[in-house]
């Protein structure tokens, strides 16, 4: 099977981390029918709609019993446990782009505590930020990178791109009507400390294709106001010499550090 079906840099974002604490993550199950065009790049179609199926190559296995599985019992009907991908664009009258990373399928002899038994049909867990992002008007919820020791000192090692690609949050926007917690919006008129900060929330939602949203469905946990911890690029701006005055240099990104982490939310285990 080609590679072009896969993601190699893929931004996951629910592993590693000790179960039963408060992590960013979301995953869940979706039912359709998988098929494999002539360039090898893989989809799954529900309803009337047909969505990329991407992997990482941590997950190889599954993708390739899941391709096996189709090429011996055909592609309908499949029932897949994934990590929902949104690509938003600077237009906020542009539709984000929707794609799903393949994490395994359900044969019907899943462990009792994964999320293949614990979630139905379209139901995802979404854990993260409930906020506004400027470049889509539903609220979302972002999901980040979940802080570990051992993820922090491999990101040192990594080329500010390839950094860049693997803390990026991913948005995915949320239906919540009456929501328990308002979703967080920025006001450029305020002052940093008058701003406030978004909550951390944990719902179960339905992901719904014919609107492509997640709607909201029951709370998992109370919305807490200090996130877990999580990494993230702090950019800095380059020092400039004492005794001198600093000029107003025009804005260039490329002066700008971004290859700095930074550790946010709440430290405490």
């Amino acid at each position: 099977m080609s590679d072009s079906a896969s993601t190699s840099e893929s931004v996951d974002v629910n592993d590693d981390v000790t179960e039963n604490q408060q992590i960013f993550q979301a995953i869940g199950i979706l039912r359709g029918d998988v098929s494999v065009d002539d360039e090898s790049k893989v989809f799954i179609k529900i309803d009337k709609n047909s969505y990329p199926l991407l992997f990482a190559p941590r997950c190889r296995r599954a993708y390739q019993a899941l391709l096996l599985d189709v090429k011996n019992n055909g592609g309908k009907n499949k029932r897949l446990v994934v990590y929902p991908k949104f690509i938003h664009f600077p237009s906020r009258d542009k539709q984000y782009i929707v794609s799903f990373q393949l994490v395994g399928f359900d044969n019907g002899a899943s462990p009792e505590n994964s999320a293949a038994v614990e979630l139905g049909d379209f139901e995802f867990k979404l854990s993260g930020l409930w906020q506004f992002i400027p470049v889509c008007r539903t609220p979302c919820i972002s999901v980040l990178r979940n802080y570990t020791e051992q993820r922090s000192r491999h990101l040192k090692e990594l080329e500010p791109d390839k950094k860049a690609r693997f803390l990026k949050a991913s948005h995915l926007p949320l239906l919540w009507k009456d929501s328990i917690a308002s979703p967080f919006r920025f006001n450029p008129k305020l002052d940093k400390e008058q701003q406030g900060k978004p909550m951390f929330v944990s719902v179960k939602a339905k992901f719904l294709p014919h609107r492509n949203v997640f709607g909201f469905d029951s709370l998992l946990g109370v919305p807490m106001e200090e996130a877990p911890r999580f990494l993230k690029l702090r950019k800095e701006k380059p020092a400039h010499s004492k005794g001198k005055p600093k000029p107003k240099p025009k804005k260039d990104k490329n002066n700008e550090k971004t290859d700095v982490i930074a550790a946010e939310g709440n430290s405490e285990k």
